[in-house]
């Protein structure tokens, strides 16, 4: 029986919701990255967290608190593992998965159309790499998810009442990332632009406005205390990457997606924007045009618009669930379906050779940035080895950037490391070293670090790195100094760097 569509403002409901089958393809899901999660070992991002979330706050110097509290209390119960951390990760992937299903079934989609809109879901490059890792995107890709399909609940059937939901989203996702105000700007505008108003009407917009500030509210005040400083990062993004990444925007969409994706999300574009029964939609086409925009414009990752396609993908299923109807047709779509999840796998996962990873990082670089951090520890080590004994408990660990601290704070105690300090990010928060630290200065620092006797005195390189992959910190610099030529009170103000 062919599929047909269902549901609008003016009548009939969304069609049953292939549970036993969608949630199939979701738990399939999280068995392959549960499988893969002890491969290579952590991010450089999960580093930081890890020593985040022994700094509980309302905020951070680049982040709201969710992602290294969600870290703290993942490796409370499930232990200090690459497997351990990344379990919210794999969930919350998981759940992707479903909530694209249910969007395929708000716009009209059946069983066959629901299933293909998890499967697709769970091909993509980019659901596979946030699900492997536990980053602050993984949950921004949640949480917008989630705020699309309480979007496309509140469009579909007028009831206002939605709001209340959007609202209590929007404010969760807040907690994890600013960027949701992107999206709440460009639904808006597609609203404006193409309706239905009327759900503009009334008090419940503005009572969601409410509670999404409410909820939000606790970073917030952590941001408005310290001086914003989550705007500074965001500007150095833009300065540093802008330019590449406005460069790379329409092909990193097409990458991260999947390219053997890209007919079935622009025929879900297409039939959002054209089919009568479907007018109601048309907001999500207009709004994904805005938010391109947005993220051209301010110079963002390419990737933050992506969560918007996955809905033209959901649109996309029901036109690609009636061109299945025969078997060869379904034979070729299998076919076509294996090698989006071979090309997304080679992207996101885990899956090749230490020695082969540059393949990899070509299209992601975060695949190399999960390799090499014991050696970094261990050439720290040799480089600490080096400072005499009767100077050590004056001596100071310091690392250039996030991930090196973080490597060191994880590795370095069972090699007889101090705790390191840094000026990166909230790093630089958790310092300075207390001035009586006087004493040798050991700096851990990436290969084309340069200017160290600018600050410190008779430096000398005294251990390199070797990671064994082509990543940032294979190379990695470490160098003794004989000590700063200013109190590190003073000192350290210069030494705090925001990217």
């Amino acid at each position: 029986m062919a599929e047909r569509p269902h549901g609008s403002q003016t009548g009939g409901g969304p069609p049953p919701f292939a549970a036993p089958q969608v949630v199939a393809v979701a738990a399939l899901l999280a068995g392959i990255l549960t499988a893969l999660s002890p491969r290579y070992g952590f991010h450089r991002d999960e580093l930081y967290f890890l020593v985040a979330g022994d700094h509980p706050a309302w905020g951070y110097t680049d982040q709201p608190p969710f992602t290294p509290l969600a870290a703290r209390a993942s490796t409370a119960v499930f232990g200090t593992s690459p497997q351990g951390l990344r379990v919210p990760a794999t969930l919350a992937a998981a759940a992707v998965v479903v909530l694209v299903a249910l969007a395929a079934r708000e716009l009209g989609g059946g069983r066959r159309a629901q299933v293909l809109a998890a499967a697709l879901t769970a091909c993509c490059g980019y659901v596979l790499a946030v699900g492997h890792l536990m980053v602050t995107a993984t949950f921004d890709l949640l949480a917008w998810t989630a705020v699309a399909l309480a979007a496309l609940r509140l469009l579909r059937t007028g009831d206002r009442r939605w709001w209340a939901a959007l609202g209590l989203l929007a404010g969760l996702a807040a907690l994890n990332k600013d960027l949701v105000a992107l999206l709440a700007v460009a639904l808006l505008a597609g609203v404006l632009a193409t309706g239905p108003r009327a759900v503009l009407r009334g008090w419940w917009p503005v009572a969601g406005a409410a509670l999404a500030l409410l909820v939000a509210a606790p970073n917030l005040w952590w941001q408005a205390r310290h001086g914003w400083p989550q705007l500074t990062v965001a500007g150095g993004i833009s300065d540093d990457d802008g330019a590449e990444n406005r460069i790379l925007f329409v092909p990193l969409q097409l990458a991260y997606l999947s390219p053997f994706l890209v007919p079935v999300w622009v025929a879900g574009g297409l039939r959002m924007w054209r089919e009568p029964a479907l007018r109601w939609s048309r907001p999500f086409v207009a709004g994904y045009g805005v938010l391109a925009a947005l993220v051209v414009a301010t110079g963002g990752k390419p990737y933050y618009a992506l969560p918007l396609l996955l809905v033209w993908t959901a649109a996309g299923c029901l036109p690609l669930a009636r061109f299945l109807r025969s078997a060869g047709r379904r034979a070729l779509g299998g076919a076509v379906l294996v090698l989006a999840a071979a090309n997304s796998a080679f992207i996101a996962l885990p899956v090749l050779p230490v020695s082969a990873i540059g393949a990899a990082n070509a299209v992601n670089p975060e695949q190399g940035e999960q390799i090499g951090w014991p050696a970094l520890a261990d050439a720290a080590a040799a480089g600490w080895a080096r400072v005499p004994a009767a100077d050590r408990a004056r001596a100071v660990l310091f690392a250039q950037n996030y991930g090196e601290a973080g490597a060191l704070a994880l590795y370095g105690p069972a090699r007889g490391l101090p705790a390191p300090y840094s000026g990166h990010m909230a790093f630089a928060g958790w310092g300075p070293p207390p001035d009586s630290r006087d004493g040798p200065v050991l700096i851990v620092a990436q290969r084309d670090a340069t200017g160290f006797e600018a600050r410190f005195r008779a430096c000398r390189e005294v251990a390199r790195a070797r990671t064994g992959a082509d990543n940032e910190e294979d190379g990695a610099l470490v160098v003794l100094c004989s000590g700063t030529r200013k109190p590190w009170s003073v000192l350290w103000p210069e030494l705090r760097h925001f990217y």
